[in-house]
C-alpha cells in the first residue's frame, strides 16, 4: 500500500510513519507538510495512492475542503482525517461521517482504521453499465438508479444532508450553484465556519457515493460556486418533458405513445421527499401532468373509449383532488351513462375537498350545471 500525509507538523508525521510501517507493510509513505506541494504532488502522480491522511486544521486551508477538491480529479482516493480537535470532529463532521482519527494517534485506533479502510477497498461495488452507456434514473414519486443488471435501486447515502444536497445539484444540473447559497439552505442555523465544514463533507460523501457509477456524474469545484455535470443518465423527468411539452396531437397513432410515456409518471416529483425547494418544480410538472392527461382523457371520449377516460379522470382526481375540471368531465360521462348516484357523489367529493382545503365552493358552471341536472332527473 502507498500511502501519503500531510501535517504542517513534522514530528507529527514522523510519529505517524512510524507506527503505520509497525501495523502493517507499507511499499512507500509519502510525507508534506506543505498543503501546496502536497497539492501538487497530488495532481502529477502517475500512480495513486492506496490511503491520504490528512490533518483538518493546516495553515490558509480547510483540510476537508482540500479532501474534496481531490476527490473531484480522483473519485477513487481513500481519505482519513486527522484531528487533534475532539470537539471539532464530532460537531463539524457528526462523528462517524467521515474516516477520522484522533491526535495523539493510537496504535490501535490506526489499526482499526486500515482495516476497515481495507475492507471497503474489497467491497464488491453497485453493478453498473460500462463507461460511455447510458445509465436510467427515476425520480418521480422516489429516487431510483439502475444497475448494470438492470435491476432498480435506491442510492445508499451516509447521511440525509448529503443526499438533499445532492437532489437539490440535480435540480440545478450543469448550473454553478453558489455554495454560500447551499449553506444557507441546507445549515441555515450553523455559524459560517462550521456551515462550511459541513458543506466540504457532504460534498466529500456524495463524490464517494458516486464513485461506482464514473463519468455519469461528476461535480466541479469552481471558486465559489459546484456544477453537477450528468452525462449518460437518462432521467424519467427529462425524457418524460421533453415528449409532453412537443405537444403532438393525441391520434390513433399516438395515443400509444402518450400511454407508454406517462407511464413514467409513477408519482409526483421527489414526491416521497419533502424538500420545500422542489416543490415549485413539483407542481410545474404537476400541471403539465394533469393537462397532458385531461387531452388524453377527452381524446378516449370523442373515440367510444369512455371506459379508459373514467379510469384517467379519476386517477387526476386520487392524485390531485383540486382538479375541478376532472371531476366535472366525471360528472358528464355518469350523467350521460345514467349513474345518476356517481353524479351526486363526484359533486359532494368535489365540494367536500375544496371546503376543506381551501374553503371555497365549486366553481360557478359547475354548481348551475350540477343544479340544473339534478332538477332535470327529479322531474
Amino acid at each position: 500500500m502507498k500511502i501519503v500525509l500531510l501535517d504542517d507538523e513534522a514530528l507529527a508525521l514522523k510519529y505517524m510513519e512510524h507506527q503505520l510501517r509497525q501495523i502493517a507493510e507499507i511499499e512507500d509513505i509519502k510525507k508534506f507538510t506543505d498543503p501546496q506541494e502536497f497539492r501538487a504532488y497530488m495532481r502529477e502522480a502517475k500512480e495513486e495512492p492506496g490511503l491520504v491522511f490528512l490533518d483538518i486544521h493546516l495553515p490558509e486551508v480547510n483540510g476537508v475542503e482540500l479532501a474534496e477538491q481531490l476527490l473531484e480529479h480522483r473519485p477513487g482516493l481513500n481519505i482519513v482525517f486527522v484531528t487533534a480537535y475532539d470537539d471539532y470532529a464530532i460537531k463539524a463532521f457528526e462523528l462517524n461521517a467521515l474516516d477520522y482519527i484522533m491526535k495523539p494517534v493510537s496504535t490501535e485506533r490506526l489499526t482499526k482504521t486500515l482495516e476497515r479502510i481495507q475492507e471497503r477497498m474489497q467491497e464488491v461495488r453497485p453493478d453498473v453499465l460500462p463507461s460511455g452507456q447510458s445509465i436510467r434514473m427515476q425520480l418521480f414519486q422516489q429516487v431510483l438508479i439502475e444497475s448494470g443488471s438492470g435491476q432498480w435501486s435506491p442510492l445508499r447515502w451516509r447521511t440525509t444532508r448529503a443526499q438533499e444536497l445532492f437532489l437539490y445539484l440535480l435540480q440545478h444540473r450543469g448550473q454553478p450553484v453558489r455554495k454560500s447559497v447551499l449553506v444557507e439552505l441546507m445549515w441555515p442555523d450553523y455559524e459560517p465556519n462550521r456551515a462550511y465544514a459541513q458543506l466540504y463533507t457532504a460534498i466529500y460523501h456524495i463524490r464517494k457515493t458516486l464513485e461506482p457509477y464514473g463519468d455519469a456524474f461528476t461535480i466541479v469545484n469552481a471558486t465559489d460556486s459546484y456544477i453537477l455535470h450528468v452525462e449518460h443518465v437518462r432521467l424519467d423527468v427529462e425524457e418524460w418533458e421533453q415528449f409532453v411539452l412537443q405537444e403532438q396531437s393525441v391520434t390513433t397513432a399516438t395515443i400509444e405513445t402518450y400511454e407508454e410515456t406517462m407511464a413514467l409518471y409513477k408519482g409526483d416529483y421527489l414526491q416521497e421527499y419533502e424538500y420545500w425547494w422542489a416543490e415549485s418544480e413539483r407542481h410545474r410538472l404537476k400541471l403539465l401532468w394533469i393537462r397532458t392527461s385531461i387531452r388524453m382523457a377527452e381524446w378516449y371520449v370523442d373515440n367510444s373509449q369512455k371506459e379508459k377516460a373514467v379510469v384517467l379522470y379519476l386517477d387526476i382526481c386520487h392524485r390531485h383532488p383540486l382538479a375541478e375540471e376532472a371531476h366535472f368531465a366525471l360528472m358528464k360521462l355518469y350523467a350521460a351513462a345514467n349513474n345518476h348516484l356517481s353524479v351526486h357523489r363526484q359533486y359532494r367529493w368535489l365540494t367536500t375537498i375544496l371546503q376543506e382545503e381551501l374553503g371555497e365552493e365549486p366553481s360557478p358552471y359547475i354548481t348551475e350545471w350540477y343544479t340544473q341536472w339534478r332538477q332535470d332527473n327529479e322531474a
